[in-house]
């Protein structure tokens, strides 16, 4: 398979651009680009009835979250959304045009967390924040005019492993119950550096160089083995919830996403594993530039409508 066209492009651009020295390469640098990347690579942010910013219970205090929905309505369906960004940079900015089309195209409540960041705040802060704050929309959820009943959970690459801690979470502690976790091109394996990881170390969006600088500010650099950060390497909870796996052939990060799905499936998850194999790690923020992006959105939003019956 062969890469997209529109990705090929902008690879070419990309790869072709001065990288940042060490120095100039600081977390304030890599939010400010990220939010800056939406605009680009995203187009257009489409309409939707309802965007509003709220607070929620983080694990140390209040944060930052944001709902998205079609209707200003009660007893709503919610998908928690958690944003990628290598648990360094990424807000509810960077995220929003993802999020108002998951909310559009599956007819349910996005409510996106700004969960605390590294280096800031360093593991475990942004999985406690995460699970504090699925917790707190769930107790409150008239205020937040959801349905406690039918909660998802969602968030791309960091913010995939953060969907995966919440949803492993709820199983070990008896709740909230989570309708479907979506996982899209998780980090599943920290301490992975072999198969994709190493086969796309360059050259594609995502790097080597710029892992290891994620790494190096979220834990430290350390080889830390904590669950939370290598859920592959541990087992499946009882009673874990329904899984919908993306993966793009062209990631790093595709077989510790496929390896997982497929651990979930050997302990009897229902699991539905779909890799993109045209597209790069962070497609789904590229519905401008990728020909598979918005699609993508479409189809895992009607995964999530499905859940909620």
């Amino acid at each position: 398979m062969s890469l997209d066209p529109g990705l090929r492009a902008l690879l070419d651009v990309f790869n072709a651009m001065p990288q940042p020295s060490p120095e100039e390469d600081t977390p304030a640098a890599g939010r400010a680009m990220y939010v800056a990347m939406r605009d680009q690579f995203s187009g257009p942010q489409p309409d939707i009835g309802v965007v509003r910013d709220i607070t929620v219970d983080g694990a140390a205090g209040p944060i930052k979250a944001r709902i998205y929905d079609s209707v200003d309505g009660q007893n709503r369906p919610c998908m928690v959304y958690f944003h990628g960004g290598g648990f360094v940079i990424g807000d509810l900015d960077s995220h929003d045009t993802v999020c108002r089309m998951f909310a559009l195209d599956g007819g349910f409540r996005v409510i996106a967390v700004d969960y605390r960041l590294a280096p800031e705040h360093p593991f475990p802060a942004a999985p406690d924040d995460c699970v504090a704050a699925t917790k707190y929309i769930v107790a409150n959820a008239a205020k937040f005019g959801v349905d406690p009943a039918r909660i998802a959970v969602a968030g791309d690459s960091a913010g995939g492993n953060l969907a995966t801690v919440v949803a492993r979470h709820a199983a070990q502690t008896g709740g909230p119950k989570i309708a479907l976790q979506v996982l899209i091109y998780p980090v599943t394996e920290m301490v992975r550096d072999k198969g994709s990881r190493a086969e796309f170390a360059e050259g594609y969006f995502l790097t080597k160089a710029r892992m290891d600088w994620f790494d190096g500010h979220y834990t430290g650099g350390k080889a830390v083995v904590d669950e939370r950060l290598n859920p592959l390497n541990h087992d499946v909870p009882k009673g874990l919830a329904p899984a919908y796996v993306i993966t793009a052939g062209f990631d790093p990060l595709r077989d510790e996403g496929r390896e997982y799905a497929e651990k979930l499936k050997a302990a009897g998850v229902p699991t539905t594993y779909i890799d993109y194999a045209d597209q790069i790690h962070g497609f789904f923020n590229m519905p401008a530039v990728s020909g598979a992006a918005r699609k993508a959105i479409t189809d895992a939003a009607a995964a999530v409508a499905k859940a909620f019956g």
